[in-house]
């Protein structure tokens, strides 16, 4: 379950927003983007999240060593940390 999210672009996405936040991501990409939210907000643990194998569920390292990612595109993934069974810190970004 999404516990929350880690800035207003991506939590007006998935609620349908059109803000000027949620326009910081390409509209195109808006559909994926909620798909993705829901299979995260639906998942009862991290490793579901490797089905399909397009979402490219990864650890990730460096700065960001505390996070997984799953892919929107080649420049946009969606980051969080995953914590009791709980995603936190859900966050679109340009991974570039």
């Amino acid at each position: 379950m999404i516990r929350n999210f880690g800035d207003k672009a991506t939590r007006d996405v998935y609620d349908g927003e059109g803000s000027r936040h949620s326009r910081q991501f390409p509209k195109l990409l808006h559909g994926k983007i909620v798909r993705l939210l829901d299979q995260i907000n639906a998942a009862p643990n991290v490793e579901v999240l490797k089905a399909p194998p397009g979402n490219r569920l990864e650890k990730l390292r460096g700065d960001l060593k505390d996070f997984w990612s799953v892919r929107v595109n080649d420049q946009w993934r969606i980051i969080f940390k995953w914590e009791n069974g709980d995603a936190i810190d859900v966050k679109v970004t340009d991974y570039h």
